[in-house]
């Protein structure tokens, strides 16, 4: 068993960013699904079927739940579905996150929000650093 992972975001950028970390890691060995949520969506269907995602992903390790902007839409979806000890929601999804996750496919629940947060604050650099 392992913590599932589901992405809920804007159009084109879960699956594009699952795409490319595939891409770089192709067998991570992560259960990890998508979410898209559209500009115009009526946020309470999304709501239900995020929640149907979440219970298919939980195998009993917990959700990771990480969407693309603070507060936007999929954002706030995912925090209406957070559950102390078993549905973790972050915010920030990038690209660096994503691939840092597909190296710990075996973490816990609190581990791999960790290693996400890593992921996202070691990828930002700046070009005056170099």
């Amino acid at each position: 068993m392992s913590v599932g992972i589901l992405l809920i975001t804007h159009p084109g950028i879960g699956t594009t960013l699952l795409h490319s970390a595939r891409r770089i890691m192709p067998d991570s060995g992560l259960r990890i699904r998508c979410l898209e949520v559209p500009l115009d969506a009526d946020p309470a269907p999304l709501e239900t079927q995020a929640e149907n995602m979440i219970d298919r992903l939980d195998e009993g390790q917990g959700v990771l739940v990480l969407t693309d902007i603070f507060g936007a839409t999929p954002d706030n979806i995912a925090r209406r579905l957070a559950r102390p000890q078993s549905v973790n929601v972050l915010a920030g999804l990038s690209l660096p996150m994503l691939v840092r996750l597909f190296n710990y496919p075996d973490g816990d629940l609190g581990g791999l929000c960790e290693t996400a947060i890593t992921g996202a604050v070691r990828g930002i650099g700046s070009c005056e650093d170099q």
